[in-house]
């Protein structure tokens, strides 16, 4: 693990600034987040971050609990760093203080920060293993990238996506800035770069590309391909003043095959990685793996979680198999250090918490109910279940798509527990569709005689009694005039014999059409 120090510098000034660190300065294990009114748990070596506080009086007390459990420093922004009790606090106490740049986002930071934390992580053991001092830490080579070019520098992969970054980021403009809080170039600015054929010159193989200053105040970039066998693995901009030396610019292109070798062997850990995180998950989704296993390899909590199933198989879509494996990837990126989704049976499942955290199902399905367009996809969830009982949850979830394949419920991402009428309706269709159920009473008559003739009775009566007392809404779902509705009915109730006041009489009819609709 890093010192506080070592973060705040690996992060930047961009973001953050130390306002007091003790002489023994502390080591960090974990990022938590303080909630306001919440007196927290703690551990040692937390990074704490006062979220929502604006009080100097709420910023001291959360300063003195988290140095009485041993945290390691806590970050507040403006103006809460700047007020003499917040400092004297810290001083007191002996424990870090950070400020955190006005416009910096928390969960930007939360994110920034977590990653750092890897990056040492991989440095320690790779140094413990044999290997090459900062041969994981991607962020030193692009502070060795800097220094030959003589520019602030980022890495990014083939996304736009920002992989590490030099120091030296404050003396950039606003553009790199938000690139470097967002994590990837932002849309607008990706835009205009876009415009003006960078990434089709990326694409082309152009050893060096240069575009000049913009006239929003954007300086100019020296940008340079990173590839390895003709694969554009991804690419490094410097932000520099104008036109750059020949030398110059050469020996920033020099560096690329260094990075290169860097980023295949990254990709080739995180496979790895990959493919034994997604071995254990299938495991624990087949029940034959321990839950304890899973909480310690796969990075998930002790809380509850939701198995999710994500079917790329649907009619009209050419490329499931390339949208599954899109999706996994996806995925892997997205929820913890570790990847949680795995293939099984032609499936894609993955376990996320069930809370309001990043990664959790009510951000997962937001970005899975606008991802592989119309039709490409029908994604179901399970409840909530403890790690040791994922089985069930997987068992809903399947439940749920079967509804969703069969057409049953008009969405296309949705969860066990808001479908569970359709759920009780299925299974009482299930268990009574062999019974004979549908062939008592006068029903049997009806859809004969719609079967001989051509009406629409039994659907008219279905309706009906979904809709009582509401002929417009019955009619409306039928796509009928009020009128017609009450025309059939007239008809049907002419045909066979029914006392549809008797609330017996509707309820086994009711119970007669849905196994009708749902067998």
């Amino acid at each position: 693990m890093g010192s506080v120090r070592a973060v705040v510098d690996r992060v930047g000034p961009t973001l953050l600034h130390v306002v007091h660190l003790p002489d023994s300065c502390p080591v960090v294990a974990d990022v938590v987040i303080a909630e306001p009114g919440a007196p927290g748990q703690f551990s040692a070596g937390d990074l704490v971050l006062a979220v929502a506080m604006n009080e100097t009086r709420e910023a001291t007390a959360l300063i003195r609990h988290s140095a009485d459990n041993g945290a390691a420093a806590v970050l507040v922004k403006p103006p809460l760093a700047e007020r003499p009790a917040v400092r004297r606090a810290a001083r007191t106490a002996g424990i870090g203080l950070i400020e955190v740049r006005a416009a910096a986002s928390w969960a930007q930071l939360v994110w920034l920060l977590r990653t750092v934390l890897d990056a040492i992580s991989d440095e320690s053991e790779t140094l413990e293993n044999g290997g090459e001092p900062g041969a994981a830490d991607l962020f030193r080579l692009a502070d060795a990238v800097a220094s030959v070019v003589d520019a602030p520098v980022t890495i990014e992969d083939t996304n736009s996506r920002v992989l590490a970054y030099s120091a030296r980021q404050d003396l950039t403009d606003p553009a790199r800035v938000s690139t470097i809080m967002g994590r990837r170039i932002p849309d607008d600015v990706l835009a205009r770069f876009r415009s003006r054929g960078v990434f089709r010159e990326l694409s082309r193989g152009r050893q060096t590309i240069f575009v000049p200053a913009q006239r929003d105040g954007t300086l100019p970039r020296l940008i340079v391909p990173i590839r390895m066998g003709g694969e554009l693995l991804g690419s490094m901009w410097a932000v520099v003043d104008g036109p750059v030396s020949e030398e110059r610019a050469a020996a920033f292109a020099d560096s690329a095959p260094v990075v290169a070798l860097h980023l295949l062997r990254r990709r080739a850990h995180d496979d790895a990685q990959r493919r034994a995180s997604a071995e254990l998950l299938r495991a624990v989704l087949q029940g034959t793996a321990s839950p304890r296993a899973a909480i310690a390899e796969l990075g998930l909590s002790e809380g509850p979680h939701r198995v999710v199933v994500i079917d790329t198989s649907s009619d009209g879509n050419p490329d499931a198999e390339g949208l599954r494996l899109a999706l996994l990837e996806r995925i892997s990126q997205g929820i913890g250090k570790r990847p949680s989704a795995t293939e099984l049976g032609g499936l894609l499942y993955t376990v996320v918490p069930d809370t309001a955290d990043p990664g959790a199902w009510t951000e997962l399905r937001a970005a899975l109910d606008t991802a592989g367009g119309d039709g490409d996809l029908r994604v179901a969830a399970g409840s909530a279940a403890p790690i040791h009982d994922l089985a069930r949850s997987r068992a809903e979830a399947e439940e749920t798509l079967g509804l969703l394949r069969a057409g049953l419920v008009p969405q296309r991402v949705v969860g066990f527990d808001e479908v569970w009428t359709a759920l009780a309706l299925h299974r009482a269709a299930t268990a009574s569709g062999s019974s004979g159920l549908t062939t008592l009473g006068p029903l049997h008559k009806v859809r004969t005689h719609d079967e001989t003739n051509g009406t629409d009775y039994a659907n008219t009566l279905y309706q009906w009694l979904r809709h009582p007392g509401d002929p417009r809404a019955a009619a409306q779902t039928l796509r009928i005039h009020p009128n017609t509705l009450r025309y059939r009915m007239r008809k049907l109730l002419d045909l066979v014999e029914l006392d549809l006041d008797d609330p017996q009489v509707r309820l086994a009819l009711t119970i007669q059409l849905v196994v009708l609709r749902w067998s």
